[in-house]
């Protein structure tokens, strides 16, 4: 096989509408409950944005993680303990990117900006500045998640 057709089979696995779509579908609820996370310790208990995000990422990925290893990709990858760790652990560090795209986002709209958005008397700017971090790192994820982890190479 040539590399052209190689990266054409890839193109073609990462283009397909009902992979993207369940990707989509599992992000909406990792950044729910980011964002819920990121609210509540920084709306109502006063934790720091950068450490709420931390909290809210770690529970978010842990997430996607099994919903994206059961559904979005279910027929990827090796069955096992060993295989699902691996898938988990490999998961976490091809995140870090798009984590660390996240927090540069929201440390930069919440501290280099004096924005402030007051809704019933909480400032909800930092949980906005976190799903708009959300939304610049998820492409990355996509492609590195079905690339690396899953290693989808062709349909």
């Amino acid at each position: 096989m040539s590399v052209g057709d190689l990266l054409r089979d890839r193109l073609r696995a990462l283009a397909r509408a009902d992979r993207v779509g369940q990707f989509v579908s599992v992000g909406v609820a990792g950044a729910t409950l980011e964002t819920a996370v990121v609210f509540v310790l920084t709306g109502l208990l006063t934790v720091g944005p950068l450490p709420a995000k931390a909290v809210g990422a770690e529970a978010s990925i842990t997430l996607m993680f099994l919903l994206n290893d059961r559904w979005t990709f279910a027929s990827e990858g090796a069955t096992g303990l060993w295989s699902g760790l691996r898938r988990y652990l490999k998961s976490h560090i091809v995140r870090l990117a798009g984590l660390s795209i996240a927090f540069i986002t929201l440390y930069a709209l919440t501290s280099l900006t004096p924005i402030r958005l007051v809704v019933f008397g909480a400032d909800v700017w930092p949980t906005v500045a976190n799903a708009i971090g959300i939304g610049v790192g998820m492409t990355l994820n996509y492609v590195a998640e079905s690339l690396l982890t899953w290693r989808v190479a062709r349909e």
